[in-house]
């Protein structure tokens, strides 16, 4: 989780992801956001986040994101 939080503290400097848990719903996460932490992602843990997979529900927040690194790498 901390390796995530440093990723996501690289594409987004001025959020606490810890403390967030509506970064979609809230606008604080936009597009080009999301593509930046799905191709951070797919390299840092060595997955591949398929399009079913991004929802508002998995980006919403650090943990959701965790949550589903986790079940990806597990497939």
């Amino acid at each position: 989780m901390d390796r995530l939080l440093e990723i996501l503290s690289e594409i987004k400097e001025d959020v606490d992801f810890e403390s967030k848990d509506n970064l979609l719903d809230d606008g604080i996460l936009d597009s080009f956001d999301i593509l930046q932490i799905i191709n951070a992602l797919n390299e840092e843990y060595d997955i591949s986040i398929p399009a079913s997979e991004i929802i508002p529900e998995n980006f919403n927040s650090a943990e959701s994101l965790y949550a589903m690194v986790q079940r990806l790498q597990e497939d």
